[in-house]
């Protein structure tokens, strides 16, 4: 017998608007020895006595830069969700301010005005055919994105990052020394603005589906005897 529908009050998350945005920040330059200093690069190899860093004696012309989105410490994070990074709603004075914005179809509607503080770090690292040579420390970066949202007093900012790439180059000057490294960074923003709501829907309850008995072989492997000789053994007779 089909379980009997009813009406169910349940509270959920509403979204109330959702966009997503491709941001690109500054590229972020480190020049000088100012800048190189700064890095803090970790070096996974003995220089030579007397070396300097800053003069990149130690690197190959096969030596390139690259970068990775981290968290504080220098873990890695996942460029597809980048849970290591930091997204919060910067409060304004007054509350989130209201702006009449025409859509594309002509139509006037008025939306609120959020900004979205997005913050990381990344570490660069630089590495030959063989493998890393350094890396640096982590490195701060952050942005303030402006959106305008249907974003009502009550609801709350979501935002997720859903990609994350970052590229490094290294310049030399003619001298082989440190000139500037440079960063850019590229985040994919999913951003909600969300409020838990009570509604009222139509279902019916759940129960659990019965639980299936799986038979298996068992975990132990079965001894079997080794096969035996029968033409000679047992049987066989020198005297028959």
């Amino acid at each position: 017998m089909e379980p009997i529908k009813e009406r169910l009050c349940i509270r959920v998350p509403k979204v109330y608007d959702w966009v997503n945005r491709e941001v690109e920040l500054p590229v972020s330059c480190h020049m000088g020895k100012h800048g190189f200093d700064n890095l803090d690069f970790d070096f996974h190899f003995d220089l030579p006595e007397d070396t300097d860093p800053y003069e990149l004696d130690f690197l190959s012309d096969t030596c390139e830069a690259s970068c990775m989105i981290t968290d504080s410490s220098g873990n890695p994070v996942d460029h597809n969700c980048a849970e290591g990074l930091e997204i919060t709603e910067v409060l304004q004075s007054g509350g989130r301010p209201e702006v009449t914005v025409t859509l594309p179809d002509g139509e006037c509607v008025t939306l609120q005005r959020v900004k979205v503080l997005v913050r990381g770090y990344y570490v660069v690292r630089i590495l030959d055919e063989d493998g890393d040579l350094c890396y640096s420390a982590p490195q701060p970066f952050a942005t303030i994105q402006t959106f305008f949202l249907c974003a009502p007093e009550g609801t709350e900012l979501v935002g997720h990052i859903t990609y994350a790439d970052c590229h490094a180059s290294i310049v030399s000057n003619p001298h082989n020394c440190f000139q500037q490294l440079d960063v850019c960074l590229t985040l994919c923003l999913d951003i909600q603005m969300e409020a838990y709501v009570k509604i009222e829907v139509e279902g019916k309850f759940c129960d659990p589906r019965p639980d299936i008995d799986i038979v298996t072989n068992g975990s132990c492997p079965v001894k079997h005897a080794p096969p035996q000789c029968p033409e000679i053994f047992p049987g066989y007779s020198l005297y028959e």
